[in-house]
């Protein structure tokens, strides 16, 4: 009998064992397994990425000489962040906050501060990237793969206010948001993170501490509008692409050929007698321009440029942003529903197209 009933509680106990193992669902609760979650899940803290990003985000502090008596004095100028993205120590900023700096200071987590070299600077994008000298720095994570998308839940990472490295939560409310009248042309995140003053050029992250963007503004900030819960990133991607191109010439060189339209929808398509749905009208030219010269006319239909396929008007300007001034290019047009193929020489984009200082 105790040999049967010995048999029942082994055979028992092995099954109930099987049954855990392939349904996890079916597993006690404990306080060490609620800190465990899975990638659709969110987890109860933030710690491990702030502890894998916050080394990397940095202190700057601007400073202006002004004459006085006859004397210079060094007055403090602003404050903000900054972002190290390379073991070299070349450091990622906004424009605004170093734009008009005699001196910047970089004061890092471990205690370092640093005199930093301003590399170059883009009004259009507000990035600037700054250098300094020190070995043993600590990099930010980006993950090339991630694509920013609505609902991530971020952390905006900086110094407001000079209060110390603080860090705040939410989500991505938009992406894409595009004709900011306060900076330029360019595709910038919204997340309703609080974004304050000193935040500026400090880090967007997400959940595994990975680079989203570079904070730039809460919308308040941009506009004196009284505003909560709207700040703006700039893309990693973009911050990158920027970075790169200053850190090779000193500046941002676009490409430019003197364009303006309207993105095309099915009823404009309708209207214009054409199949193709993607693409952007010409509803205006600068006279002096590349396109005008090479004989655009009003009402073309853009739908290709250098091989590259027009889908909106944001990928016009991506296109031939990224194209070197004196190229010769190719733009495939719709006229009267006819396709035709014109030669284009790109050129420089011109200073007065950038945003007023």
């Amino acid at each position: 009998m105790l040999a049967f009933f010995g048999r029942s509680i082994i055979l028992g106990l092995i099954t109930a064992i099987i049954i855990l193992i392939a349904v996890p669902d079916l597993r006690p609760t404990t306080p060490e397994s609620l800190l465990l979650t899975d990638s659709n899940s969110t987890p109860l803290s933030f710690n491990y990425a702030v502890r894998r990003a916050s080394p990397a985000v940095v202190n700057i502090y601007n400073r202006r000489y002004d004459n006085n008596d006859e004397e210079r004095e060094l007055r403090t100028q602003g404050l903000g962040s900054g972002v190290i993205m390379s073991d070299k120590g070349y450091i990622v900023t906004n424009y605004h906050v170093v734009a008009h700096a005699d001196q910047i200071i970089v004061a890092l987590q471990d205690g370092r501060v640093l005199n930093a070299q301003l590399i170059g600077l883009d009004q259009l994008t507000d990035l600037a990237v700054l250098k300094i000298n020190a070995d043993n720095l600590p990099m930010i994570p980006v993950n090339p793969e991630y694509k920013a998308a609505v609902g991530d839940v971020v952390l905006a990472i900086g110094n407001p206010y000079n209060l110390g490295q603080t860090t705040t939560f939410g989500i991505i409310s938009a992406t894409g948001r595009s004709g900011m009248s306060f900076y330029g042309p360019q595709d910038f995140l919204q997340t309703d993170a609080a974004i304050n003053k000193g935040n500026s050029g400090g880090a967007l992250v997400n959940t595994k501490g990975e680079l989203v963007g570079i904070n730039t503004a809460s919308f308040q900030q941009a506009t004196d509008i009284e505003t909560y819960g709207i700040s703006f990133a700039i893309p990693y991607q973009l911050t990158i692409k920027i970075m790169q191109k200053l850190i090779a010439d000193g500046r941002v060189i676009r490409g430019w050929i003197g364009i303006q339209g309207r993105e095309i929808n099915p009823l404009m398509a309708r209207l214009y007698d054409v199949a193709k749905v993607n693409g952007i009208i010409v509803d205006g030219m600068d006279p002096s321009g590349p396109a005008s010269k090479a004989g655009f006319e009003k009402n073309d239909i853009v739908v290709e440029i250098a091989g590259k396929e027009v889908t909106n008007v944001q990928s016009v300007r991506d296109i031939v942003t990224d194209i070197r001034p004196g190229t010769h290019i190719e733009v495939k047009i719709l006229r009267n529903g006819k396709p035709m193929m014109i030669p284009v020489t790109v050129a420089n984009r011109p200073p007065e197209t950038n945003p007023p200082k």
